[in-house]
């Protein structure tokens, strides 16, 4: 299996890898709409013989109040087909992602997701940093990893997303 950098032509598989990960289309709309946006994204997807089984996506997120020279990620979303499930695309598609945002010049990466998960890649709760969403979400779901050391250090606020997060 490869994880690479998505091309024009997989952009209908992605689609369609979204939502059978999904069962809906909120999140393929989400990644069609961020793409339309024009904002800088960081796209993957797995490979796996020559057929895509995984796509995870990363887009700019502001942090207000004292971090404005903070550059920092959202991931969001990350699909994996059903069939492909718990056998680790998952996992390699976020630590590929994760180094490309570190290349990219992100400090920081932040993420709404399983509690369970997330932490194994060294995510933390974002409250750690005293850092929140800002959507009303159990604060336990809300979670950041820092990409360069010391990087949240005196940080605090909400993170906002691009308003295609709004429009879904």
């Amino acid at each position: 299996m490869i994880i690479r950098p998505e091309k024009p032509d997989d952009l209908s598989i992605i689609r369609e890898i979204n939502i059978s990960a999904f069962g809906e289309e909120t999140e393929a709309d989400l990644v069609d709409a961020l793409r339309k946006s024009g904002i800088p994204l960081i796209s993957l997807v797995a490979e796996e013989n020559k057929t895509l089984i995984g796509h995870i996506m990363f887009s700019p997120v502001t942090i207000d109040n004292g971090c404005s020279n903070i550059s920092a990620a959202g991931l969001a979303p990350m699909a994996v087909l059903p069939g492909f499930q718990r056998k680790g695309v998952g996992s390699m598609l976020v630590k590929e992602g994760l180094e490309h945002c570190k290349q990219a010049g992100y400090s920081a990466v932040v993420v709404l997701g399983h509690p369970e998960y997330y932490p194994r890649f060294g995510f933390v709760h974002s409250v750690t940093y005293s850092i929140k969403s800002e959507y009303e979400v159990p604060e336990e779901v809300f979670m950041i990893l820092e990409l360069a050391e010391g990087a949240l250090k005196n940080c605090h606020g909400t993170v906002k997303y691009h308003e295609c997060f709004m429009q879904l």
